[in-house]
């Protein structure tokens, strides 16, 4: 039976599975790390973390009883969202580490670009705006502090292109990779952009100059890494892209108008269209399928899981402890949160514990219980959390209106939060759509296999998948969702209200560190 092998090197973990033709999974395996964060808003990794993982993970599934590794035709990897990419030398080494999405610490640069380049100009060609998030404001950072790592670099590659290299010996970038940089990615002519690189000082010479699409294989197997694995020298190792868009393909994101919402530690909602606007507030880039055609737009929070995990780490202690005899603490939450009328009784969240990304971008905004009195008790906050989180969809979703693509009428959510009913119905509720999710696990690294497997002959990915079944479980309450109309709309009055005291509480902090 021929099978292909989808990778996806995340932020906290990286799994690797194996498929058939079908698109079924036949085995999987995942290994754990951590994000080093040596300063407050630093976030960055090395990628022998990553590699070391990779390798981990494809021995454990290539192990599994009843996979033949002679049987694989061809591996794709996918990836977080690296940021500034990881500085290598010429013999692609290792200079320093990969300043990942979550790294905010550019800031001054960010500053830099909006007093000095024309914004709208930058957001015509690119398709995005400026913010921390976008790598080409980390390498900015990495060229003015650390010019010594700079001089050196031969290239900046995002963790899967770094990876690729390693299993192939191949240098290439994907376009959705490259698009994500922001800043400095021509999105029209899906090429690298010499107006902005010439104004933002970045060497073109330390990108790669291979762009490829998602779907295309950038080299072959080597023969050292075939025969350590078992697997046939020689497959092709396909190109593979960003994360969020590879989760969106697994959910079945195939044409435009398709949208789903990833809801784990952070939130990515995206969609399928075929033009961008940077006024919008969203983050543009080309799909993973059908990339020379089609743009994947999305917004994020950047807490979203992390929200809730938060809230129930540092209130709910009672129920921590009793949920050991009985359960999890969410399970204990839950049915008295779901007793509650939309709006918890009065409590807003706003679920700014790290700033924000889409669409206020704001690495300053700070999270907020809004409307506390004695009469709430834990079950209320929680409630309040979890339609916080919701409320940040929603607002992200808005921002695409103006998008000349019409929705889907529904709405898929893959990742943790589909594991609570509650916060299921809260979706519907507040989006007005009825809510689908997957029985099985949708992740990027089965959107990474997909890609294989079209790449190897296997399947096609323009017929509709058949690697999943799509379950509804939740449809809008009117009565419910009139309610979240009005309070939608006090929760987004409440940042721009709050801002200024935000401003110079950080301000203040970061005085008195």
């Amino acid at each position: 039976m021929e099978t292909v092998i989808g990778i996806d090197i995340g932020t906290q973990s990286t799994k690797a599975l194996v498929l058939d033709g079908n698109g079924r999974i036949l085995a999987e395996h995942s290994r754990g790390y951590r994000v080093d964060t040596p300063h407050p808003l630093w976030a960055e990794q090395w990628p022998d973390v990553w590699w070391e993982a990779v390798l981990g993970c494809l021995s454990a599934c290539l192990s599994t009883p009843g996979i033949n590794p002679r049987d694989v035709k061809g591996l794709c990897v996918s990836s977080l969202y690296g940021g500034s990419g990881i500085p290598v030398d010429a013999d692609i080494r290792p200079l320093y580490p990969c300043l990942i999405w979550m790294d905010r610490r550019a800031e001054a640069q960010v500053q830099w670009v909006k007093e000095h380049i024309n914004l709208t100009r930058l957001g015509d060609i690119t398709g995005n705006g400026v913010d921390s998030y976008y790598g080409f404001t980390k390498m900015m950072w990495l060229k003015a502090e650390r010019p010594d790592v700079w001089e050196q670099t031969r290239y900046l590659l995002p963790p899967n292109s770094y990876v690729n290299y390693l299993l192939s010996g191949e240098i290439a970038i994907d376009h959705s990779s490259a698009g994500n940089i922001g800043g400095i990615y021509d999105l029209e002519r899906r090429t690298w952009s010499t107006e902005m690189l010439e104004a933002l000082g970045i060497d073109r010479d330390k990108l790669p100059s291979r762009l490829v699409n998602s779907a295309t294989p950038v080299g072959r197997l080597l023969p050292s890494l075939a025969s350590s694995l078992g697997l046939c020298e020689g497959i092709p190792v396909i190109a593979g892209g960003v994360d969020a868009a590879m989760a969106t393909l697994a959910a079945g994101a195939t044409r435009p108008g398709n949208h789903v919402a990833m809801i784990g530690t952070s939130m990515c909602w995206g969609m399928i269209n075929r033009r961008a606007d940077a006024s919008l507030g969203l983050i543009s880039m080309p799909h993973v399928l059908n990339g020379d055609q089609e743009i994947y737009t999305f917004g994020g929070a950047l807490t979203a899981g992390a929200s809730v995990s938060w809230y129930v780490d540092t209130f709910c202690g009672e129920d921590k402890a009793a949920a050991v005899e009985s359960g999890s603490a969410f399970e204990r939450l839950e049915p008295p949160a779901r007793e509650l009328p939309p709006g918890a009784n009065g409590l807003l969240f706003l679920p700014y514990l790290m700033g924000e990304r889409s669409p206020v971008w704001d690495a300053q905004a700070s999270a907020a219980f809004i409307g506390l009195s004695l009469f709430h008790q834990r079950h209320h906050l929680y409630r309040a959390v979890l339609e916080g989180v919701t409320f940040a969809l929603r607002h992200n979703m808005e921002a695409s209106t103006q998008q000349e693509v019409t929705l889907d009428d529904h709405l898929i959510v893959v990742g943790g939060a589909a594991q609570s009913d509650l916060w299921m119905q809260i979706i519907a509720d507040v989006t007005r759509m009825p809510v689908y999710t997957y029985r099985e696990s949708v992740e990027a690294a089965l959107g990474a296999g997909l890609l294989a497997a079209q790449a190897c002959d296997l399947l096609d990915l323009a017929k509709p998948l058949q690697h999943g079944n799509l379950v509804e479980r939740a449809i809008p309450c009117e009565t419910a969702a009139c309610r979240y109309d009005e309070l939608f709309t006090l929760y987004c009055q409440l940042y721009p209200t709050l801002k200024p005291v935000m401003h110079q509480l950080n301000t203040n902090h970061t005085l008195s560190e």
